[in-house]
């Protein structure tokens, strides 16, 4: 009986002690009073988008000049409009949450044209800009 006792509590020790602990790993979301980037594709005909090039390559590089002044970003892929058939608004919207809004215009302006010309390796579409101030984030259950 003590030996199936310390054969359990042996087992039961290192199962623990091998296993990691499972943690819930929390989306980032935005706060009161931190800004919103919007870069809006808009969808229509004969307009292209590389939604792969966008995720890999465009974001990330972008993302890179704003620095520590960007808390996360965000992509979204549109699939449909108000209806599922309806097409949707835009093939894609980026979204960066930034702290300070002057720190990001310096930051685009002095990458400006790197992040033009980039445009070119994912979309024939010229970008609408929108930047919002945050005012009010309410979680539901």
């Amino acid at each position: 009986m003590r030996t199936n006792i310390l054969f359990f509590l042996f087992i039961f020790a290192f199962g623990f002690a091998g296993c990691k602990t499972t943690q819930t790993k929390q989306s980032p979301t935005a706060a009161t009073g931190t800004f919103k980037v919007t870069i809006l594709y808009p969808n229509g005909e004969d307009k292209t988008f590389d939604m792969d090039y966008y995720e890999k390559k465009h974001m990330p590089m972008v993302a890179g000049f704003l620095g520590s002044n960007l808390k996360f970003y965000e992509i979204d892929k549109g699939i449909s409009g108000r209806t599922p058939n309806d097409k949707p608004p835009f093939m894609a919207i980026g979204y960066f949450y930034i702290t300070d809004v002057a720190e990001y215009s310096r930051a685009i302006a002095q990458n400006r044209d790197v992040i033009v010309n980039d445009f070119k390796n994912y979309t024939n579409v010229q970008p609408v800009v929108q930047i919002s101030e945050i005012k009010q984030v309410i979680h539901t259950k």
